[in-house]
C-alpha cells in the first residue's frame, strides 16, 4: 500500500481548524469541509466529487409531538435532494423507525442540529433494526450509495452537530437480558466515495460505527463519547469497526469509550488509522477474526500511526479465535475460521496507563490455554511491525507490559517489535509473555507464558 506523508496537526488544533464555520449564503449552513487524508493515505485518490447545486437545499422538517417519529421527513428530504443537492438537519429530530438510506448519490448531508433515537422501547429496536449475521449485530439506519459527504460543525456548542443513541436504556436492560440485541448507532454500508467529519456522536446502545461493504471512505475530526449518567456499565461501544471494506482512512478524532477504539473486522484491507486520541478502550484491534468455520478472513495492508491511548486494557492488539468452538459470551461464540493477517504496521504509539502495550493472542474468548494449544488457530499472522512505542502501562500486571502468544510455531512469522520504551509503575524492567515468536525480532524482554487460565474479561 502506497502512502504519502503530510504535515501533522495536534488533535485540538485539527478539530478547530477543520470544523467548518463559514456559511454558503443559506443562513448558517457550513460549507463542505475539504477532508484530506494526512499524513498517510490509503493508497489511491478519492473518486471525484462534483460540487452540489447551490439552489438545491432540503431542510428536514421536525415533527411537533414529543412521541413523534421524524423518519418520514428525513426520507422525504433525502429523496428530494438526492443527485446533486444538500440536505440540512438544523433542528432537533427523533427517529422512531429504521431507515434504509442506501440509495444516496451525489448528495451532501449537513447536521447542525441534533438527532436522537427513540429509547422508549428497546425491544422495538431489537425486532425492527437492520440485522447483520456477523456477531449478531444490528443498526438503526444504513447509509449507502456513491459520493456522499456527511458533516457538521464542531464550533457549535455541545448538543449541536450530534447523533445520540440514548444508550443508557439499553445498557440497563442488558444487565438482566444478556441476549438483548442492541443496535449500533451508525452504518456506512455499501458506500463508495464518502466522507464523514466534524460531528459528535454520543452513547450508542452498541458500537458507534460500522463501515461495511464500502470503499474509498475518509472519517475525520469526529468526537465520540460514551458516558453513563447513572453509573450503568456501558456495554461495548466500539468507536469504528471496518468489515468487508477497503481503502478507508480514519483520522484526527477523539474517542472516549469502553471497547475497541478501532477494530478491523474480517476482510478489512488498505486501511489507515492516524492521529487519534483514545480513552478507556480495548485498543486499536485487529479482530476478532477466525470466528466462523469454513469462512476465510483477510486483514492486510494496515497502517496505524500516531495514536494516544489512555486507561485502556490493551493498545496494539491482534485477537484471533482458536481452532475449536469457543463459547465466549451470550451472542458471541466461534472459532475455527481460516485466513491471515498480513502487512500491518503500528507506528508512534503513546501509551498512558494501559494494562498492556502489546497484545497478540490466538486464543480469543477461551480461558483454557491447553485447549488452544491442542487446537491451534487456523488463521496465520505475518509481516507485522510494531515500532516507536513509548509511555507507561498500569499496575495491573506490573512488571508485565504485554503478551505476544501464537498457538503454534507455524502460525506466526516475521513479527517485529522495534524501539519500544515502555515503563511500568514499579520501575522494574518491563517484561512480555512470548510464545511461538521469533524472539530475535523482538526488541523487548520475553518471559515464558503463564500456566494460569487466560483472563477473558476483554476476550
Amino acid at each position: 500500500m502506497r502512502m504519502r506523508l503530510k504535515s501533522i496537526l495536534s488533535f485540538a488544533a485539527t478539530l478547530a481548524i477543520f470544523s467548518p464555520a463559514s456559511a454558503t449564503g443559506h443562513g448558517k449552513i457550513p460549507s463542505r469541509p475539504n477532508v484530506v487524508p494526512g499524513p498517510y493515505n490509503a493508497g489511491r485518490a478519492m473518486p471525484h466529487s462534483p460540487p452540489r447545486d447551490k439552489n438545491r437545499y432540503c431542510h428536514v422538517k421536525q415533527g411537533c409531538r414529543d412521541d413523534r417519529d421524524d423518519s418520514p421527513y428525513i426520507l422525504k428530504a433525502l429523496h428530494e435532494c438526492n443527485n446533486g443537492g444538500t440536505v440540512v438537519f438544523d433542528k432537533s429530530y427523533l427517529i422512531g423507525s429504521p431507515l434504509d438510506l442506501r440509495f444516496l448519490k451525489h448528495v451532501d448531508i449537513v447536521i447542525t442540529g441534533d438527532i436522537a433515537f427513540d429509547d422508549s422501547d428497546v425491544y422495538y429496536w431489537q425486532n425492527n433494526s437492520f440485522k447483520y449475521t456477523f456477531q449478531n449485530q444490528s443498526v438503526f439506519w444504513k447509509f449507502g450509495g456513491e459520493d456522499v459527504h456527511i458533516y457538521g460543525d464542531l464550533t457549535l456548542e455541545e448538543g449541536k452537530s450530534v447523533i445520540d443513541g440514548r444508550g443508557e436504556a439499553y445498557w440497563q436492560a442488558v444487565q438482566t437480558d444478556k441476549a438483548l440485541l442492541r443496535p449500533m448507532l451508525f452504518a456506512l454500508d455499501g458506500m463508495k466515495g464518502a466522507t464523514m467529519s466534524n460531528l459528535r456522536m454520543r452513547n450508542p446502545p452498541n458500537w458507534f460505527n460500522i463501515i461495511a461493504n464500502s470503499s474509498d471512505i475518509i472519517i475525520s475530526n469526529m468526537d465520540l463519547r460514551a458516558e453513563s449518567l447513572n453509573g450503568t456499565k456501558i456495554a461495548n461501544s466500539d468507536g469504528w469497526d471496518t468489515y468487508r471494506s477497503d481503502h478507508v482512512v480514519i483520522q484526527d478524532s477523539f474517542i472516549h469509550n469502553t471497547d475497541d477504539c478501532v477494530s478491523f473486522k474480517p476482510n478489512s484491507t488498505d486501511v489507515v488509522i492516524q492521529n487519534l486520541e483514545c480513552i478507556g478502550s480495548h485498543g486499536i484491534s485487529i479482530g476478532s477474526i477466525g470466528q466462523y468455520p469454513n469462512e476465510t478472513d483477510i486483514v492486510e495492508n494496515l497502517y496505524i500511526y500516531n495514536i494516544s491511548m489512555a486507561n485502556a486494557s490493551d493498545f496494539a492488539r491482534i485477537k484471533v479465535w482458536p481452532g475449536i468452538q469457543t463459547n465466549f459470551q451470550t451472542n458471541l461464540a466461534g472459532g475455527g475460521g481460516t485466513g491471515h493477517v498480513r502487512n500491518v504496521t503500528y507506528d508512534l504509539l503513546h501509551s498512558i496507563n494501559n494494562d498492556r502495550a502489546i497484545t497478540i493472542t490466538q486464543c480469543y474468548g477461551q480461558s483454557n490455554k491447553t485447549l488452544c494449544n491442542e487446537y491451534p488457530a487456523n488463521l496465520t499472522i505475518q509481516d507485522v511491525t510494531m515500532k516507536n512505542i513509548y509511555g507507561t502501562t498500569s499496575a495491573k500486571l506490573d512488571p508485565q507490559a504485554g503478551t505476544l502468544v501464537c498457538s503454534a510455531p507455524d502460525r506466526c512469522s516475521n513479527i517485529r517489535v522495534e524501539n519500544i520504551t515502555i515503563t511500568v509503575p514499579s520501575g522494574q524492567p518491563p517484561v512480555y509473555e512470548c510464545r511461538n515468536m521469533e524472539n530475535d525480532l523482538l526488541e523487548l524482554t520475553c518471559i515464558e507464558e503463564s500456566d494460569e487460565d487466560r483472563d477473558t474479561s476483554q476476550g
